[in-house]
């Protein structure tokens, strides 16, 4: 009989957690998240294998629960640099009366070589921070030029992802006067406040309503939390060049705003498509570029009329983001190892 011999189990590589603090800790700063935006954009039109997002919907009312896995082939041919992973993300409109967030999440990182899970994140404020991004490379690509005066700007909404784009508008429209409006106005005096003391923001002010935020604005910016009124803003709000950047799905965004747009694009079309059939954007057409399209093709703003961006957000945004901030967290030894 032939002797037994142990079998060699090779060592796995770390685990590591990082809990919301960890994440913002190791968060890259903001035109590096602009840049990981823009790749993320562009990486949708070739190179990366993503679904519409798969959900369930638990019993509270407007609750879902929404997996987002992402793959990026990367340049090296053994597959060094690709990226592989997903968000889990959860919405619970109910939670605000009992003092808990709405959206939660997760992230999960692979090794997309051996399929071995290498970090678990805090998806939050990835989620807040790469949606910001986003829609500051739409502002950067499609915002119109304003000459001789501040842009004006809305903000419909000053929940979180409101607090994210303040910081995101500062940047990239250095002056601007920002009108914000929320349901709940101590929210909205709140985001004032801190929009005062944001880098880039001139003047700031909370609004009556979203049509007074709104009208005359050079940038439109919805960010309003899921309910059962939808396509609120019509065309007769907005100014005749602005941009309207949507993260809301169509909360506000009217079917008419996409109709009548000199050019309406999306992230990312087979989700945006997905969610149409699904009765999430009722009398939308079909967007004419997404975003990486756009970006990629050169393709200039209009000389007149408005642009939408509609970006329901992709998991491929999370796993690349979530892979910046561990490398950053792994060079500075942020977050907990976990024992496999």
């Amino acid at each position: 009989m032939s002797a037994a011999y142990p079998r060699i189990v090779p060592e796995l590589p770390p685990l590591r957690h990082l809990a919301a603090a960890d994440v913002e800790a190791a968060m890259p700063p903001l035109e590096e998240r602009l840049v990981l935006a823009e790749r993320t954009l562009t990486a949708l039109v070739a190179d990366a294998e993503l679904p519409a997002k798969i959900g369930v919907h638990p019993r509270s009312p407007a609750s879902f629960g929404h997996a987002m896995p992402a793959y990026l082939r990367g340049s090296d041919p053994d597959g060094a640099d690709d990226l592989l992973g997903m968000k889990w993300v959860v919405g619970f409109p109910a939670n605000g009366v009992l003092g808990l967030p709405a959206i939660s999440a997760l992230v999960l990182l692979d090794d997309a070589r051996t399929g071995l899970p290498t970090a678990i994140l805090d998806g939050a404020p990835i989620t807040a921070a790469r949606t910001a991004a986003v829609s500051g490379v739409a502002i950067r690509h499609f915002a119109p030029r304003i000459a001789g005066r501040a842009p004006r700007v809305a903000l419909v909404g000053a929940g979180v992802q409101g607090r994210s784009h303040v910081p995101v508008i500062g940047h990239l429209l250095p002056g601007a006067e920002l009108h914000i409006h929320d349901r709940q106005r101590e929210r909205a005096d709140a985001l004032v406040m801190l929009a005062r003391a944001t880098a880039g923001i001139g003047l700031a002010f909370a609004e009556p309503s979203a049509r007074w935020a709104i009208e005359e604005a050079d940038v439109v910016v919805t960010a309003v939390s899921f309910g059962p009124e939808r396509q609120v803003m019509p065309n007769e709000w907005l100014a005749p060049d602005a941009l309207v950047v949507a993260v809301d799905y169509a909360m506000m965004a009217a079917a008419e705003v996409a109709r009548d747009a000199a050019l309406f694009i999306v992230d990312e079309r087979g989700q945006f498509l997905a969610n149409r059939d699904a009765g999430s954007f009722d009398g939308y057409p079909d967007p004419a570029a997404t975003l990486g399209e756009a970006i990629l093709a050169g393709t200039p703003r209009p000389l007149g009329g408005r642009v939408l961006v509609t970006h329901l957000g992709v998991g491929l945004a999370d796993v690349i983001f979530g892979d910046a901030i561990l490398r950053v967290a792994a060079e500075r030894g942020i977050g907990t190892l976990l024992p496999r």
